[in-house]
């Protein structure tokens, strides 16, 4: 079937999978070095405690059938290893089938973690890697030409990805209608990088030019991923550029990249020809019948599901980030609504006093990513996901996001749990846990230009309210992690 290959993007398919290999490798070792306190055995929402009231036909996935730390650790390195064999090249050096099985070894692997995962793997970027992982898994390997019905399922992605977004701002936050959202988002953002700073202080009409372009990159450009070249890799120039834009902005985990590595998927080696040296095309053996039955199938199936996406798209109670399959084949996607317009912060302390009173030292706990000390830039982050450090800014909006385990952390620090003291980047009683622990909430804002250059202080913080009153083990200790016989 001559209509079945698109050699010419060829290219296209190399940059794809192997920058989506690279995230999948950044997924699966975040997993690994994380996972101990957050679901672990012993962690805060611990997956045996998960699956013993979830079925497996609710969240499938191989911890099911059996967990332990150990069987976990091997999943993620596995994983982890597996897909830097891919982004290395891998697989252009094996059979058209053994590449397949590979990336649906990733997905397995990865939607095993995502399904017991629970508020820790809660965001719309664990769905889009595991819904671009089967994609990639039929988009073949260098022995065939890139199949045309796949690349046309990975616009219909990168459309719902875009367009969702932008729709859900429409319909959402009245500030992106009058274009001043951005007055405050580069402050408020759940993970401020080291250039926030510098786009919140853009003179004003440049955020509301920031937000248009938004709106035209998202509302309008999306449609032309369908049109003939080079109408397509226009548009997926101009995603790119957006998508960069935010990578410098903030730090989305890796949302952005693999946004990018979906819009080069839509970029022909005849258009990218035009402005850079490319080598000759490389030749393709004809694709087996096998393999076209299974791509058809997959095609079919995933139009079978975009039914209720696609309704989703265009209902005005439009829903984000929602997956309408328990294998995360075909989901909704999109981010921020709405936007919050003061930041706060969840500040955890702990004293070695043995009765805290007015005068009480009381010293913080510092983490990798969110805002904390005054003096500290914030860093760069993303592609990597630091999973606590986002829901704490879920924690600052709305206690409800952290019922189920803040407590539990709390408990942790009252022990110096290693797993836990692992995730965070300071530990004030390296020697002896804390005798009490608390949790503030203050009013974080950036500082002005002349603040940062007369005192280095990137934040000022202000007004603090009980979050966590000062709580001891005899008060939370049935939380903290009980290891050994």
């Amino acid at each position: 079937m001559e209509w079945f290959a698109a050699p010419e993007y060829w290219l296209a398919r190399q940059l794809f999978q192997r920058l989506l290999a690279v995230l999948y490798a950044v997924g699966f070792t975040a997993a690994a070095r994380q996972f101990r306190a957050l679901i672990g055995e012993h962690g805060m929402l611990p997956v045996p405690r998960f699956t013993a009231r979830v079925p497996l036909g609710s969240s499938p996935s191989l911890f099911h059938l059996h967990y332990s730390d150990r069987a976990f650790a091997v999943a993620a390195w596995t994983g982890a290893a597996l897909a830097a064999a891919v982004a290395a090249g891998a697989a252009e050096l094996v059979p058209l089938w053994a590449a397949m099985l590979g990336w649906a070894v990733l997905w397995l692997l990865y939607l095993s973690i995502v399904n017991v995962g629970q508020t820790w793997y809660a965001f719309g970027w664990e769905s889009l890697l595991l819904e671009a992982g089967v994609l990639a898994a039929f988009l073949g390997n260098g022995t065939v030409a890139p199949p045309f019905t796949v690349l046309w399922l990975l616009r219909w992605l990168l459309f719902r990805v875009e367009f969702g977004a932008g729709m859900i701002k429409w319909r959402g936050d009245r500030c992106w209608r009058d274009l001043t959202c951005l007055y405050y988002h580069h402050e408020t953002q759940p993970m401020p990088g080291p250039l926030s700073w510098f786009f919140h202080h853009l003179p004003r009409p440049l955020h509301r030019v920031e937000v248009a372009a938004n709106h035209v990159v998202q509302l309008a450009v999306p449609f032309a991923l369908f049109l003939p070249q080079p109408g397509a890799s226009i548009a997926a120039a101009l995603m790119i550029a957006t998508q960069l834009w935010l990578v410098l902005s903030g730090n989305f985990a890796w949302l952005n990249w693999l946004t990018i590595a979906l819009a080069l998927s839509a970029v022909d080696a005849r258009t990218a020809g035009r402005l850079l040296p490319l080598p000759a095309a490389p030749h393709f053996a004809a694709a087996p019948l096998w393999y076209e039955v299974l791509v058809l199938a997959l095609t079919a199936g995933v139009l079978l599901l975009s039914r209720r996406p696609a309704a989703n798209l265009l209902s005005p109670h439009q829903a984000m980030n929602r997956s309408f399959d328990r294998l995360h084949l075909v989901n909704s996607y999109g981010a921020f609504g709405s936007v919050t317009r003061i930041r706060h912060e969840v500040v955890v302390e702990g004293t070695d006093a043995p009765l805290p009173g007015p005068d009480t030292h009381w010293q913080e706990y510092g983490f990798h990513g969110k805002p904390g000390e005054l003096r500290r830039m914030p860093r760069q982050i993303a592609p990597y996901h630091l999973r606590l450090d986002w829901l704490l800014w879920f924690a600052a909006i709305s206690p409800s996001y952290a019922r189920p385990w803040f407590t539990s952390f709390a408990a942790r620090l009252l022990v110096n749990d290693p797993d836990t003291l692992r995730l965070l980047r300071h530990n004030p009683f390296p020697d002896r846990p804390p005798t009490f622990v608390r949790a503030r909430l203050f009013r974080y804002r950036y500082s002005s230009w002349g603040r940062l250059r007369a005192t280095g202080e990137w934040w000022q913080r202000e007004a603090p309210r009980d979050y966590l009153r000062p709580v001891t083990l005899r008060d939370i200790g049935h939380l903290a992690p009980r290891r050994g016989p």
